[in-house]
């Protein structure tokens, strides 16, 4: 969902209609008015309409536009003039409700001279408002109006911990259940992970000011900006000396706002958070088309069994005394097991319980490895890129036959996950390189997403094969931070003839070839082993 600014303009160039969508136009634009009680609001449905919205409503204009795209390639895919079309395309029928509240409720405009933070959160307020305001003419406009929040809700919308974007998601969703388009139901994970940022005092501060808002007459602009001044008070933030909207810190991981965000969605979804990033993933960062897939070399098979034999001795080291249960003495015997395995004697079934405890000597319990190879694929680094996707193959399928979990990411204009963890690839990717090298931030935070590289217990190793010539080199340290002090050990292998940026918190080492790069990589997760 785009941020409530986005979608409400005073005036905008008028949309070039597409006559295949004119049955759209004609029936929105006849039915608009049971919506809103006015008649001289017209809508356009077109592909690419609205803008950077999904929708929007021009005021000044008296016209509201709705992307196509939410109702599909074919606009014969209902009737738009019947009324069972709302439940083919709840989505785009939802947006249209959603911009009718703002035709009919938001009958005020931004005041020339505000700034930009306030106007900002009073256009949030104005959102749970208006919709409230709808509800409360048309209460069966609620379903389409709560389908489309949960539908189009973005999930970056709380990418860091602040109190921005902690009192951002409370006005999107919180405000919305005392608007009664939301339940508490819904929304109880966001309101804890919304009440651990801001704490009580605050949050309930917010509440107030949103309540207030839903008082408020259509017009009354004053009143609206007003609250939006409170609203930045209330978080903390003082509009005179912070005049813009607060942009995300680039250093910062995703915090407990992101994982709420992330539960909420996957419930709405129907599915588990964990397939909901899986599917998150594999559609931001999915490997271009133009990379080419291949079968492994035997050269590569033999890589990855002598890496996998390395680990699994690794593991293994030095055996120490420990206990087992066993069927069958000697041993001590387990009473509470004894008479389990009786019971199941007695009842016909075949003993699976074991009464005794012997003494063995077995290798010691080894905790996961978690390994993140991070690959610079900008032009300095060309001759990189085909030897390491063949490492990340062998170290994923090493990995794999081991119990560690791996993944390789190229970064450069982008972030791509070659291997996701956990699984065995079959073939290998091969990396194109070009670009620069922007994406190392988003690069480090896919590793913890895929790998919880901040999670204490687990070994946890990240290793970059960079020149370390990136774009924002302190948010990269600071991320780099983070992980340092969480007790991740992060490898850095610079080529030798390039030079770069020495990044602090960091085991910098000099590699002379791509060969190297991928040996040194697998001697630092065998001693990482060794030494657990």
């Amino acid at each position: 969902m785009p941020h409530p600014s986005s979608h409400i303009h005073p005036a905008g160039s008028p949309k070039v209609r597409d006559s295949d969508w004119a049955a759209w136009n004609t029936a929105w634009t006849k039915h608009v008015k049971v919506l809103t009680g006015r008649t001289d609001i017209t809508v356009t449905v077109a592909p690419g309409a609205a803008g950077d919205a999904d929708a929007c409503f021009y005021p000044l204009e008296k016209r509201i536009e709705v992307d196509a795209v939410h109702i599909g390639d074919d606009p014969k895919a209902a009737n738009p003039a019947r009324a069972a079309h709302r439940k083919v395309v709840p989505t785009a029928y939802g947006l249209l409700v959603h911009e009718a509240a703002h035709a009919a409720h938001s009958g005020w405009l931004t005041p020339a001279g505000t700034p930009p933070i306030v106007a900002a959160a009073a256009d949030l307020l104005e959102e749970s408002r208006a919709e409230g305001r709808q509800r409360g003419r048309r209460r069966g406009d609620r379903r389409w109006l709560r389908h489309t929040v949960n539908t189009l809700l973005n999930a970056d919308e709380a990418p860091v911990d602040d109190a921005w974007h902690a009192g951002h998601l409370a006005g999107l969703l919180l405000a919305r259940v005392d608007a009664r388009i939301l339940t508490a139901k819904d929304v109880r994970t966001i309101r804890g992970a919304v009440l651990t940022v801001l704490g009580t005092k605050r949050l309930k501060r917010l509440r107030e000011i949103w309540k207030t808002a839903h008082t408020v007459a259509d017009d009354d602009a004053d009143t609206m900006i007003d609250l939006g001044w409170q609203w930045c008070l209330a978080l903390g933030i003082d509009p005179l000396q912070q005049y813009q909207i607060p942009a995300p810190d680039p250093g910062e991981f995703a915090g407990q706002l992101a994982k709420a965000l992330t539960d909420y969605l996957a419930v709405v979804a129907g599915i588990t958070p964990a397939e909901f990033i899986a599917k998150l993933i594999a559609d931001r960062h999915a490997a271009p088309a133009t990379w080419r897939r291949r079968d492994p070399t035997v050269d590569e098979h033999q890589a990855a069994r002598q890496l996998a034999a390395r680990l699994q001795a690794a593991r293994s080291h030095q055996p120490e005394p420990d206990t087992k249960p066993s069927l069958i003495p000697p041993g001590r015997l387990r009473v509470r097991h004894a008479i389990a395995a009786d019971a199941q004697r007695d009842a016909g079934g075949v003993p699976t319980a074991a009464p005794w405890q012997q003494r063995a000597t077995l290798p010691p319990p080894k905790p996961t490895l978690r390994i993140a190879v991070l690959v610079d694929t900008s032009g300095s680094m060309r001759t990189y890129a085909k030897p390491l996707s063949s490492a990340g193959w062998i170290l994923n399928t090493a990995a794999h036959r081991n119990h560690a979990a791996t993944a390789t990411i190229a970064f450069g204009s982008t972030a791509t996950l070659l291997v996701p963890p956990n699984q065995r690839p079959t073939q290998v990717l091969d990396i194109s390189p070009g670009g620069g090298t922007s994406a190392f931030l988003d690069a480090v935070k896919l590793a913890d997403q895929v790998l919880d590289m901040r999670q204490r217990g687990p070994l946890r190793m990240l290793a970059v094969v960079s020149d370390g010539d990136l774009d924002d080199i302190p948010a990269g340290q600071k991320l780099i931070t983070t992980l340092h002090r969480s007790g991740c050990t992060v490898l850095w292998l610079r080529p030798a003839k390039l030079s770069g940026h020495t990044f602090q918190h960091t085991t910098t080492l000099t590699v002379a070839s791509p060969v190297d790069a991928i040996d040194q990589i697998a001697a630092a997760a065998v001693t990482t082993l060794e030494n657990a």
